[in-house]
């Protein structure tokens, strides 16, 4: 398994990744990252200074993903979102989502950044328990507006 950022070549296999996830857990409506425009072409979507995006690959195939980027909200400077982080059914529960969160927490902490948010779905079990594990504190309210007004769950990390 390699990790690495996330190339052109990758979209087409990432924004199938995110929709199968979402699919499995109800999450193919609006209010989650089902609907958002970037989807189709994440590699031109996390382009810049400010934002990372990662690809789990074994030869060719993409099994999981994840990314940062900025996150505005008025409680926190320096704030950063880890954003569609899906993983596929197979890769789950053997230890590389945290490895991938290290990583990208790693990279948030280089570029600056101060705390990490999330949102998630209470439904997305597995998920919640590793944000937890790796130190994130859940949350009662969102920060702010992500645009995913779906999510029941916010969690928030320090770095």
């Amino acid at each position: 398994m390699l990790i690495r950022e996330i190339e052109a070549k990758d979209d087409t296999q990432v924004a199938e990744l995110i929709r199968v996830v979402l699919t499995e857990f109800g999450a193919n409506r609006p209010g989650f990252a089902w609907q958002d425009p970037e989807l189709n072409a994440m590699s031109q979507a996390y382009q810049g200074d400010n934002k990372v995006y990662k690809v789990l690959v074994e030869g060719e195939r993409v099994l999981g993903a994840g990314g940062i980027g900025p996150f505005e909200c008025n409680e926190y400077a320096a704030c950063c979102e880890l954003q569609k982080m899906y993983f596929h059914h197979a890769l789950r529960g053997k230890g590389w989502g945290r490895v991938l969160i290290e990583e990208l927490m790693s990279d948030a902490r280089s570029l600056g950044y101060q705390f990490c948010y999330l949102e998630s779905l209470s439904s997305m079990e597995g998920a919640l328990a590793l944000y937890k594990k790796m130190g994130f504190k859940r949350l009662e309210k969102p920060l702010g507006e992500s645009g995913h007004n779906a999510c029941d769950e916010w969690w928030l990390l320090a770095l």
